[in-house]
């Protein structure tokens, strides 16, 4: 099985850089927030790491090596009590002016990486603070994040990359305009996040709330639609948006639970059996005496849910009973929720059917 590698960066990825560019005192180590979880994280799915940096005039009387070697060898002894090891340490003592095939972002320092067959290209990739190590990924036709700082920009941070590289995260992200609503979902399946729900029906979007919260994954959903007409099309084609980007963050469904669950909440219980097994099917058993509750008519409640069905092509079996119409209604929502927590979970690597597709 061929490896992949974390090309990293050491000034400004690794350790804080300081105002004049040169870590060359004990003094001025510092770590980088969120790196040592980050690269255990990455470790553990598999990744060895290849520090490759521009020390501009190592070894010159500007930057003799001797103050260069001591926090440098810190750093590593640090890294390696949390269990962190470097394959390389790739370092180019070259000026700017002298445009080095070694200096970033020149490859010379990692030419044998390219050539090795047991390091796995396509997973590998480069964490950098600037665009040279950009340019570096690019050369070395590998991933490349760009750490966000003040001085040189980027917008990702360590847990964010390892999150991207380790996890393989399951997104989606649908648009869906017309002529009575304009609506934007993301899904992220295999990260955790508070809900970020806006559709102008307060009651629905803690409903949808209810969705994001107890299904553990990340969703966002913004929704403009006609509601100087009524309800009907922000619920229904905001169901048919999250149907559509839960079954484009499935992928080909490989390794999921794929099935169901029951909830009391109070006086109420409600289950939902679920499976997605690309047939949309749906059923519901239960009434509301309400005509709504809060601004969301009931009658869109199991609306809502077909919809969803649908365009995620889920078979949905929900069932409630109780007396307060406010509690089955989040009843609903939670137990969808909570099925598919265990649905959407990854147990594996198999694909959950004997037909060989869902």
């Amino acid at each position: 099985m061929s490896t992949p590698i974390l090309f990293v960066d050491r000034d400004g990825t690794l350790i804080e850089e300081p105002s004049d560019f040169q870590i060359d005192a004990y003094e001025k180590l510092r770590f980088v927030r969120g790196v040592i979880p980050a690269l255990l994280k990455l470790r553990d799915a598999g990744y060895q790491f290849v520090i490759v940096s521009n020390q501009d005039g190592l070894g010159s009387e500007a930057y003799p090596r001797a103050s260069f070697d001591g926090p440098n060898e810190l750093m590593l002894q640090v890294f390696e009590s949390q269990g962190i090891m470097f394959r390389e340490v790739l370092i180019d003592c070259s000026w700017p002016q002298d445009n080095a095939p070694t200096r970033k972002p020149g490859i010379g320092l990692a030419l044998h990486y390219l050539r090795d067959r047991g390091i796995d290209l396509e997973r590998s990739a480069m964490v950098g603070d600037r665009e040279t190590d950009l340019q570096f990924a690019q050369n070395m036709d590998i991933r490349g994040f760009q750490l966000a700082t003040e001085q040189f920009g980027g917008e990702w941070d360590w847990a964010g990359i390892a999150h991207e590289l380790a996890d393989a995260p399951r997104r989606a992200m649908v648009r869906r305009d017309t002529k009575e609503t304009k609506i934007r979902v993301d899904v992220d399946l295999d990260r955790v996040a508070d809900p970020q729900i806006h559709t102008g029906l307060p009651f629905f979007d803690h409903m949808l709330e209810q969705i994001g919260k107890h299904g553990g994954f990340a969703l966002e959903v913004r929704t403009e639609g006609d509601l100087h007409i009524d309800e009907h099309h922000t619920v229904e084609d905001t169901g048919l948006a999250l149907g559509q980007a839960l079954r484009q963050a499935l992928g080909d469904k490989r390794g999921i639970g794929r099935y169901g669950f029951t909830l009391p909440m109070d006086e109420t219980l409600a289950s939902a059996a679920l499976d997605f097994s690309g047939r949309p099917y749906f059923v519901f058993d239960g009434e509301f005496r309400r005509e709504r509750v809060g601004d969301l008519p009931t009658e869109l409640v199991p609306h809502f849910f077909r919809s969803l069905c649908d365009a995620a092509g889920l078979n949905l079996n929900l069932q409630v009973r109780g007396d307060n119409d406010h509690h089955k209604v989040e009843a609903c929502f939670k137990v969808l929720a909570r099925a598919l927590r265990q649905a959407v979970r990854r147990e594996g690597a198999e694909l959950p059917s004997t037909k060989g597709a869902l």
